[in-house]
């Protein structure tokens, strides 16, 4: 043990792994219910709203995936990353301000689960049991991806098994979540977003430096390949508009839409947004930039890349560890560990909330405490770790291609869903409940027959939104107080001009 803590790299791991744990147990002392556990009491300013929000959604994939896979094909492979920032800057616009308030309004709906079943007044609960059911399949898909990118990172660094390596990184993660719930992770997702930009800014930096110039390091990516600086080699039409569609993803993260139901007020947001956008765009820039200035490295010093053949996902570790001295390179690879960490412990925080808000309380026990329930979303964080972790067995599953799967799969099933029920009135429970199951089904099916090589993200989005829209308008009417509460939500919003662009728009229907 002494021996294994002189190492450097070794001893920061440590360090911050013990101080997110730290932090879980600060924020045991402020969660006394189950409100508290699973949004935090409403109480989040502008900062740890963007930098969660950021945190959360930037997962292992953004330092392990993207590069990796912007070092494989080149600059190409960036279209995933302009149709992100796209289609996260309509999220803070449209979705952000609306759902705060609305979620408040309906009976202070703490999961989307709740806020679908008040916005609709279902009776049958049907809305609440489909929507939590999703959340589950899909994210036991997303948390095996956090925990295959956690493994990929311990095998390369301390040259752990796989096994060991993945139990370790899970590990790590459960812990906090488990003592703290929702101020823990946001805590801890402010702290990992800032080392997060501090290792994508600093290394392409770097590599370009140890390189000469940006000319000379463009001129050795060109050499290796003229393909590799063409935004359109190697691309279709089909292939730029599956890769932009991930932008659609982010009206049915529910782990990022918590984000914006946690903070202290709509106005909060407005600052948020500008925080949040910034941090996304330099730390997107930052990963094309380690993929794309990878190239270069790798092929100026081929003795050095064989860990990268191996797996083109380790190109950042590598990099951190030949280009760094060992404190440093443990502080860049600790920022690996925070995406990991920060985006598994609110997927994993989401899916505890759902089996405890949507099912222990709603079906089981509709009386139980707020201790009960507490330790109930406990319980339920180990359940669906121990699940994510079988799924993460594989040590051949790829992190981008996991995560595209679970990606979908909520911008599909609630992407629609989420963004009607903000902008229509007209919009009634079985219009959501069948463009919900359209839009679940829809990418199940497209990704098993993967048909035209389209992301099943496209053909899920529309489905569900014209099933949505055609179902509704066939539906009789929303109630009068459904009516109502969507007004006083618009309402609310056009008290602050800034909180929406939308307030004066002509809502349809």
């Amino acid at each position: 043990m002494p021996m294994l803590l002189s190492n450097p790299t070794t001893l920061t791991f440590l360090l911050y792994i013990l101080a997110m744990v730290g932090i879980g147990f600060a924020a045991w002392r402020y969660t006394n219910n189950l409100s508290d556990y699973i949004l935090g009491g409403r109480s989040l300013g502008s900062f740890v709203t963007a930098m969660s929000a950021g945190a959360s959604d930037m997962s292992g994939w953004l330092l392990l995936g993207l590069p990796g896979a912007i070092f494989a094909a080149g600059i190409s492979e960036s279209w995933i990353a302009i149709g992100l920032i796209i289609g996260a800057w309509f999220n803070w616009l449209f979705v952000a301000g609306r759902l705060r308030v609305y979620t408040e309004i309906t009976h202070n709906a703490l999961t989307l689960p709740d806020f679908f079943t008040h916005r609709f007044e279902d009776g049958s609960r049907l809305l609440r049991l489909f929507s939590a059911v999703i959340i589950l399949l899909f994210f036991t898909i997303y948390c095996a991806s956090g925990m295959v990118a956690g493994a990929r990172l311990f095998e390369q660094t301390f040259g752990m098994s796989y096994d060991t390596a993945l139990w370790v990184g899970a590990l790590a993660t459960i812990a906090y979540v488990f003592v703290g719930g929702f101020l823990a992770v946001s805590w801890t997702d402010t702290v990992q977003a800032t080392l997060m930009i501090f290792a994508l800014v600093l290394t392409p930096v770097v590599v370009m430096i140890k390189l000469g110039s940006f000319d000379q390091t463009l001129q050795v990516i060109q050499q290796v390949s003229i393909h590799n600086t063409d935004m359109f080699s190697g691309t279709t039409t089909i292939g730029i508009l599956s890769l932009m569609a991930w932008g659609l993803g982010y009206m049915g993260q529910p782990h990022i839409l918590a984000r914006f139901m946690a903070s202290s007020s709509a106005k909060t947001i407005v600052r948020a947004r500008r925080i949040g956008m910034t941090w996304m765009i330099l730390c997107l820039a930052g990963a094309v930039g380690v993929g794309f200035f990878g190239i270069a490295y790798f092929a100026a010093h081929p003795d050095q890349a064989g860990a990268v053949q191996e797996n083109r996902e380790r190109v950042f570790i590598v990099l951190s560890q030949l280009l760094f001295n060992p404190w440093i390179a443990g502080v860049l690879l600790s920022a690996i560990l925070a995406a990991i960490m920060s985006t598994l412990s609110c997927q994993l925080l989401v899916s505890a909330s759902a089996l405890t808000e949507d099912f222990y309380k709603a079906f089981l026990r509709p009386q139980a405490s707020q201790i009960e329930l507490v330790w109930c979303g406990r319980l339920m964080v180990l359940l669906v770790a121990v699940v994510a972790w079988v799924i993460a067995r594989n040590p051949q599953s790829e992190v981008l291609g996991l995560v595209g799967y679970a990606w979908a799969g909520f911008g599909s099933a609630f992407g629609p869903i989420v963004l009607f029920s903000l902008l229509w009135p007209r919009m009634t429970r079985n219009g959501a409940l069948a463009g919900m199951l359209t839009g679940a089904v829809l990418v199940v099916v497209w990704r098993q027959g993967a048909w035209f090589g389209l992301y099943e993200m496209i053909p899920g989005f529309i489905g569900a939104s014209v099933v949505l829209v055609l179902v509704s308008l066939a539906d009789k009417a929303p109630s009068v107080t459904m009516v109502n509460a969507f007004r006083r939500m618009e309402a609310e919003m056009a008290e602050d001009d800034d909180a929406t662009p939308l307030q004066t728009a002509k809502q349809p229907g």
